[in-house]
């Protein structure tokens, strides 16, 4: 919400909500920065001063209305450093105090006395010692997986698992110095992120740092006499053996589906592509909040599609709008371990290649939401119906190659003056390696732009019709 953008309609019409508030010239300068404080702890905001909560312009010129700049004054008067950008406008004759306050993306903003704020709806709410601590976790101020479990030793660690880690790293050091290294273990005691990833039992020290996979007969949870769930699993050793047993489960659980082609022949396509639900179930468990322990990450099946619920918002400056291509994580510790595993991919693709294969695939995009504010939510479809009208749809669509990365764009120039080249032949036409062009011409056959056609001696590709 950028103030020059803000109509003055919206200033007197709209509801005060968690980016907006409207205050009267005659409260006391000071009062503001609760609303300031709230707004920078949240996701920024404007606030209006010189309007009425009904939205009636009062201005500054009334009985015990305080001055300008007796306002301006105040965000002094905050305890850390708020980006905020003002602007004075007359609406109906009567001068209007606009601030523009900026969120505070890596920590904690307080007043001078101490007191912090945060912008929950329309209210600017104080927040008590357990969720101030909760607010440094999410900006990054302070990290849940790196306290340290006093009541922890190297006797909790999975010594298989952490010796495979040793392999991984082609490293001379012991098993208690790696760990040390990461900032996995201080002192003899292993951090949160040690135990999670290395613990033979990390439920001993987080009762919920678990996995639940539950399957529905269905398309949706039933309750009570209906309660629809045929299969239950609960997943809870270290990280990295969560990721492979639940790989492992999803794999035998998932249906492939079958459909009678154009051609008349039956074709065979996966419930879902494998990247999209293997990233997301690895997303949630590297970057959840593993602070709160009120529940536990969650992956239910349902008929027509999969659902992965992890507890805790999305992390500082990534929001549902731009985690296309922001990257922050929550446990940067986790997140390199699992990286040198393999299971987290280090650039700023994984968000995004779920999508492409999901289109790709021909299926709706994932659906990313934050229910209650506390927790994210990835929701994947997997409807036969209407993957089957968005192939036929795409078969109808004109196609227009100029829309094609780079390399297949060159394979289908010369496919469709060429017919019949095999990949060995393409890749010496364009003088690029043989696994750039098979990768291109993987994108083009999924795709169903090109077909291969005669045997595998002496065929070749050519545009299909």
């Amino acid at each position: 919400m950028i103030i020059k953008n803000i109509t003055n309609q919206y200033l007197i019409e709209s509801e005060e909500n968690q980016y907006f508030d409207r205050k009267s010239a005659r409260i006391k300068p000071a009062d503001i920065l609760r609303h300031i404080v709230a707004f920078a702890n949240a996701n920024g905001g404007v606030l209006a001063i010189g309007i009425e909560d009904n939205g009636e312009i009062t201005g500054f010129d009334g009985m015990n209305a305080h001055k300008v700049n007796e306002f301006l004054e105040a965000p002094y008067l905050v305890d850390g450093n708020v980006k905020i950008n003002y602007e004075e406008r007359v609406i109906k004759n009567k001068k209007v105090l606009l601030f523009e306050i900026e969120p505070s993306e890596n920590y904690v903003i307080k007043t001078k006395d101490s007191k912090v704020y945060l912008r929950v709806g329309d209210k600017s709410k104080l927040l008590n010692h357990e969720q101030i601590i909760q607010l440094e976790y999410d900006k990054g101020e302070r990290r849940f997986e790196d306290l340290v479990v006093e009541e922890s030793t190297f006797e909790d660690v999975d010594i298989k698992l952490l010796s495979k880690y040793k392999e991984i790293l082609n490293t001379n050091l012991s098993l208690e110095e790696i760990l040390e290294a990461r900032a996995l273990m201080k002192k003899g005691h292993l951090t949160y992120a040690g135990i999670l990833l290395f613990g033979k039992f990390p439920t001993k020290y987080l009762p919920n740092a678990r996995v639940r996979l539950l399957k529905f007969e269905g398309n949706r949870m039933e309750t009570g006499k209906r309660l629809n769930i045929i299969k239950e699993i609960n997943y809870e050793n270290a990280i990295p053996r969560i990721i492979e047993d639940i790989k492992r489960e999803m794999h035998s659980q998932l249906r492939d589906f079958q459909y009678l082609a154009e051609d008349g022949v039956f074709k065979t396509i996966p419930e879902y592509p494998e990247f999209p639900w293997f990233e997301g179930i690895v997303n949630a468990i590297t970057h959840r909040n593993y602070s709160l322990q009120g529940d536990c990450i969650r992956i239910s099946l349902y008929d027509d599609h999969l659902e992965i619920f992890s507890p805790g918002k999305l992390p500082n400056i990534v929001t549902l709008e731009n985690m296309k291509y922001t990257r922050y994580s929550r446990n940067p510790r986790i997140a390199r371990v699992l990286t040198e595993f393999g299971y987290v991919k280090e650039l700023n693709e994984g968000v995004k290649r779920i999508y492409d294969e999901m289109q790709e695939s021909f299926l709706k995009d994932p659906i990313y939401t934050e229910p209650n504010s506390s927790s994210v939510l990835l929701t994947l479809e997997n409807s036969i119906v209407s993957r089957k009208a968005r192939i036929e749809e795409n078969r109808n669509t004109i196609f227009d190659p100029t829309t094609l990365p780079e390399k297949q764009l060159l394979v289908y120039g010369i496919i469709s003056s060429h017919p019949g080249l095999n990949a060995k032949q393409i890749s010496e036409m364009l003088t690029l390696k043989n696994s750039s062009i098979e990768t291109a011409i993987k994108g083009l056959r999924k795709k169903e732009i090109i077909e291969y056609e005669g045997t595998t001696r002496n065929g070749g590709y050519i545009i299909k019709k």
